[in-house]
């Protein structure tokens, strides 16, 4: 595994920009919600270390991460955020349905962010396990959800 001895929460404080009159939207997947929630409190860190004010932080949730696009888009349309982050987590299972999920969720992502010119940061686990998923949000591995913010914070 490529990040096994790996912090990939690592980052330069002097990388990131200040940020307390910017707008976040922070759209959650309820489904995996240990996960997701941990998530939501990375990118919250995150935001928070370049001084984004609480009242300019946005969070919705949404059912699952197939459903993180609309939220997002929907997010854009009615708050009109400088950047969005979408947090989601996909666990493989035994079927393909794992492959389809998270596909759709990163192409419609995708498509919000170029539709509506502005930073929608993918900010969803597609992991083998639960244990991947753990370490990827707030273990060994960091946290996924605190990087999401930092990518939205240089993204603006």
């Amino acid at each position: 595994m490529a990040t096994k001895l790996k912090n990939l929460s690592d980052y330069n404080p002097n990388d990131i920009p200040n940020a307390e009159d910017k707008i976040f939207g922070i759209v959650v997947s309820e489904w995996n919600s240990d996960i997701t929630n941990a998530l939501l409190d990375g990118s919250l860190e995150a935001l928070g270390k370049a001084g984004v004010k609480q009242d300019n932080i946005i969070i919705h949730y949404v059912p699952g991460t197939y459903e993180l696009a609309f939220g997002a888009q929907r997010m854009v349309l009615n708050h009109q955020p400088h950047a969005v982050i979408c947090l989601g987590c996909v666990i493989q299972g035994e079927t393909r349905h794992f492959d389809f999920i998270c596909q759709a969720a990163a192409d419609g992502i995708m498509q919000v962010s170029l539709n509506h010119r502005l930073p929608v940061i993918f900010g969803v686990l597609t992991t083998n396990d639960l244990e991947q998923a753990q370490a990827r949000s707030g273990g060994k591995h960091g946290n996924k959800g605190f990087e999401a913010g930092i990518t939205a914070l240089k993204l603006i």
